[in-house]
């Protein structure tokens, strides 16, 4: 169940928390279990503050100089200014599967619009100096994937990430930014242009405050935001040091499908990804390999909020619209072929030739007296 909606109030005390230095999402969290909400955290004595692990005299004191001044209050002008939304963890509007991994944000900044249908997401990542071979691989990959109703996931990065946008962009379909800076400063600077089309197409996100510039150590942070969103990572191009590995290994351990796309065998910007793929990740030639890497969803995704179609696994995204439609008329319980074939519309030999499709795609089962069933994998 979903938190109530936070009243401004509230918003502004988990702003005050949010913005003291030196205060990361797993001493929030701390802090709001030992004193149940944002308010008490700001109420709390200085002798209090340091009873939650974690919390020395330097960050109480900051606590304690947080609701002293109006620090969050211009923060929250500013992002209303900029048509940046704050959401807040357990809230209506905050992605469920960031809500799902390792230490969560308290505040996500969103520009743009996250939908249900985002659920449905794969992150690519590699090299910020990738080759043509890797933007080329890129672009392909997301263009095939947007279209089929996926939304890509990437960094905003020079290289690989900004590939991946544009593809998805070109595609038609959706994409997601995760920055590791804030979002009034745009890094690069040279995809200010970008980001302006993925919030356009889709949102940008990041869990910095609106000023954050550019640090080190803040890009492998958000890699974990950029995995949990997604319910498979490419990795394309990535040396043995590239920080796209990072996101790898965040994916292992959430969870998520990891797949790779291999280079040369001699390529320095491929080592990560064959080492990868050495290690047991999937390789990863065309879109249906990722579809059918995935396999089934854990449950239904809508594909289209306008449509209200539906999938049950990955595979069902490369087939074309016939397909897809004979498809949705088959659920787990047995459908007489003629039912199929009078709810189609169709002519009958149509029909019965795009169920032998399925049923060798494995979508769908036959069953005896002319009946058939979708395949639950």
């Amino acid at each position: 169940m979903s938190a109530p909606e936070a009243t401004n109030d509230e918003l502004l005390n988990l702003l005050r928390l949010h913005l003291v230095n030196g205060i990361g999402p797993r001493h929030s969290q701390l802090l709001l279990d030992h004193f149940g909400s944002a308010a008490g955290v700001l109420a709390a004595s200085l002798a209090q503050l340091e009873e939650v692990t974690g919390v020395g005299p330097k960050i109480a004191m900051s606590i304690a100089a947080a609701k002293l001044g109006r620090d969050a209050e211009i923060e929250l002008e500013e992002a209303n200014k900029l048509g940046v939304r704050l959401l807040r963890r357990g809230s209506a509007d905050y992605p469920k599967a960031i809500e799902r991994i390792c230490d969560p944000p308290l505040l996500l900044y969103c520009r743009g619009d996250l939908r249900p249908q985002d659920e449905l997401a794969v992150a690519i990542v590699g090299s910020r100096r990738c080759t043509v071979y890797g933007r080329q691989q890129a672009e392909k990959f997301a263009t095939a994937l947007a279209r089929a109703g996926v939304t890509i996931v990437s960094g905003l990065a020079r290289g690989i990430d900004a590939a991946a946008h544009q593809g998805a962009i070109a595609g038609g379909g959706r994409t997601i930014a995760v920055m590791g800076t804030g979002l009034a400063e745009i890094y690069p600077p040279e995809h200010r242009d970008l980001a302006d089309q993925v919030a356009t197409h889709g949102a940008l996100l990041t869990e910095f405050k609106l000023h954050q510039t550019p640090h080190a150590g803040h890009f492998p942070q958000r890699n974990r935001i950029i995995s949990g969103l997604s319910v498979a990572v490419v990795v394309i191009e990535a040396g043995r040091s590239s920080g796209a590995l990072h996101t790898a290994r965040h994916a292992m351990e959430q969870g998520r499908e990891v797949l790779a796309v291999p280079g040369r065998i001699d390529s320095l910007a491929s080592e990560g990804c064959h080492d990868l793929i050495r290690d047991g990740v999937t390789l990863i030639r065309h879109v249906d390999d990722i579809l059918a890497a995935i396999g089934p969803l854990t449950k239904p995704i809508s594909v289209a909020s306008d449509s209200g179609e539906t999938v049950h696994s990955l595979r069902e995204l490369s087939l074309n619209e016939i397909e897809r439609h004979i498809l949705n008329l088959i659920g787990a319980d047995p459908t007489l072929q003629d039912e199929i074939i009078f709810r189609s519309q169709m002519e009958p030999p149509r029909v019965l030739s795009t169920l032998t499709v399925l049923e060798m795609k494995r979508l769908i089962r036959r069953q005896p007296g002319g009946f058939f069933i979708r395949s639950p994998w």
